[in-house]
């Protein structure tokens, strides 16, 4: 399989591919009329049709279609099941000068890191047969208070108090990628007042 820029093309299926029921078909070529009654689209992405169905069909369209792409913020709480929020986009953050990827569903909300910000706390997760790269709670909460003008203050508190009465972050972790997003001064009072 090719990669090209952060998108990966080919034109036949890996063995691997089908063995986890997706399939990709890029460019003029479109499965066999006896194929595509077996196959499900999913813009460009095609899995069996006979698979059992998806829990997070947008993420693994995601994960699958932008290997680079790290879930973050809105999409991040909401995976690790830390907020009220349902996010009406996948919010996925790229390394700092990618080229944005164009895809026509699941709509994006695209965010650019600079590399140690970027490269902090991914973990990797199988989603539906495709790894998933997805920052950890505490990552996840550091973000939203760096994002907090474009995801609310709300947000950001309530991740925040969530994630620690679930003990799913430390506030070793919370300081360390705080200071790796350089949001410190911004973290400390609402840090004191959670401990």
């Amino acid at each position: 399989m090719k990669q090209s820029d952060n998108f990966q093309s080919t034109t036949e299926c890996s063995a691997r591919q089908m063995r986890s029921g997706w399939a990709f078909i890029f460019g003029r070529s479109t499965p066999s009329e006896k194929k595509a009654k077996s196959l499900l689209s999913l813009g460009g992405l095609y899995r069996l049709a006979d698979a059992p169905d998806l829990s997070d069909p947008d993420l693994a369209t995601v994960a699958a279609k932008i290997p680079s792409a790290v879930v973050c913020l809105l999409s991040a709480l909401a995976y690790h099941n830390l907020t009220t929020q349902i996010p009406h986009q996948v919010y996925i953050t790229l390394p700092r000068h990618t080229t944005y990827p164009r895809l026509e569903h699941p709509p994006l909300r695209i965010f650019q890191f600079s590399i140690a910000p970027y490269e902090a706390g991914i973990e990797r997760k199988r989603v539906e047969g495709v790894e998933l790269k997805v920052y950890c709670p505490a990552k996840t909460v550091v973000d939203c208070f760096k994002y907090r003008n474009q995801i609310g203050l709300d947000v950001a508190l309530e991740a925040l108090r969530d994630a620690w009465r679930h003990k799913r972050v430390t506030m070793d972790d919370l300081w360390r990628f705080a200071q790796v997003c350089r949001v410190t001064n911004v973290m400390r009072p609402y840090l004191e007042s959670v401990v």
